[in-house]
């Protein structure tokens, strides 16, 4: 039987635990929160508990594999340290909040011949299976454009009872800790993205958090590809939406839903989905839900690899695209933006929009 360890052991943790010990064996949690890691011992009380992560390594000589559910900042030493002891590693979401970290996290993997799993559980919805499988089949013809909407709510009182969510080193940024695996997603069914613009806010939440609060931005991927994205956590009181739109020359399609768990719309040419399987229940949190319930499926995956020599679902080199892509959005939000007044005028070369200025420029200080 595998067994497995804990780093992190707040909400997260509890979903990995709840499958580990369904398919393997759970033998020791680290958490430097006294009272995460006892409410956690309250629900596995056969678990070993450890408060400082090197005392987990030096005591551990039972588990095959260590699930990194700490804060966001955490994952890259965290990871490596585990890599390093000889373990497997799985990573929750985001891989990392840099590249360069996802790239040393995969080197050490490679180093140490350790396997690195890297949590991406909605690639297991059933719709978005299905419109895997549609385009794979080329079902669609050639994709002109694609949407991707995230239309959450989070409010202050989220970030407030939490004391890392809302800070830039540990969290950072919307587009990591509530949208990354929405861009995981488009990323999946588009391709290579080639360039990206975007602009940002923070229009609510500016004394709960240090990063904008609303995004938008507008891609081009090497397969010609327009795709546009908005990502808010302002929706009023509630998640409204979380969809991706493909626009085809043959066929339009809308997964939709909280999280891109419903088939909202469905036009092909001579095709039809159906028979769509029923999927796991989104997580309910009470007051906002949150991804869907794929553990299980990330649990067997490391399983079938650690056992049965399968193939990793997503690895460092697969989550690593996410990251990159995230923060080309933030540096290019980050570059200087120039207002156009009566005097500017436009034209639509062949390069984009180059704008002739007649008058001085006005930079635009983003708060």
């Amino acid at each position: 039987m595998v067994k497995f360890s804990l780093i992190g052991a707040g909400r997260i943790a509890h979903r990995h635990a709840e499958h580990i010990i369904k398919n393997g064996e759970l033998v020791a949690v680290c958490d430097n929160n006294p009272a995460a890691l006892e409410s956690f011992a309250n629900d596995f009380p056969n678990v070993k508990k450890f408060y400082v992560i090197n005392d987990l390594l030096e005591n551990d000589f039972e588990s095959d594999v260590i699930n990194i559910c700490s804060p966001n900042g955490f994952h890259c030493e965290h990871a490596i340290k585990c890599l390093q002891a000889g373990k497997h590693v799985v990573v929750e979401k985001p891989m990392a909040l840099k590249t360069i970290d996802c790239h040393k996290m995969i080197s050490v993997a490679k180093k140490f011949h350790r396997h690195l799993f890297v949590v991406k559980q909605n690639r297991f919805n059933p719709p978005i299976i299905k419109l895997k499988e549609v385009l794979d089949r080329n079902l669609l013809g050639k994709i002109y454009s694609a949407q991707l909407n995230c239309f959450w709510n989070r409010d202050k009182k989220y970030f407030n009872n939490s004391d890392w969510k809302g800070t830039v080193d540990l969290d950072g940024g919307i587009l990591y800790t509530q949208f990354s695996h929405f861009i995981d997603l488009f990323l999946w069914v588009l391709g290579k993205p080639k360039a990206v613009r975007a602009y940002a806010n923070n229009f609510h939440h500016r004394e709960t958090i240090e990063f904008d609060d609303t995004i938008t931005a507008i891609a081009s991927f090497e397969s010609g590809v327009i795709g546009t994205m908005n990502f808010t956590i302002n929706s009023f009181n509630k998640n409204m939406e979380g969809s991706i739109t493909l626009f085809g020359e043959k066929g339009t399609i809308k997964v939709g839903g909280q999280y891109l768990n419903e088939l909202e719309y469905q036009n092909i040419d001579f095709y039809k989905i159906d028979d769509i399987p029923m999927g796991n229940p989104a997580n309910n949190y009470g007051d906002y839900q949150g991804s869907m319930s794929n553990h299980d499926k990330i649990i067997e995956n490391v399983l079938d690899v650690i056992d049965r020599n399968g193939t990793i679902a997503v690895d460092g080199n697969e989550a690593i695209k996410t990251v990159d892509f995230i923060e080309k959005i933030y540096a290019s939000i980050e570059r200087e933006e120039f207002m156009l007044n009566s005097n500017h005028k436009m034209i639509f070369g062949k390069s984009g929009i180059d704008i002739l200025k007649e008058t001085p420029s006005v930079k635009i200080v983003r708060p």
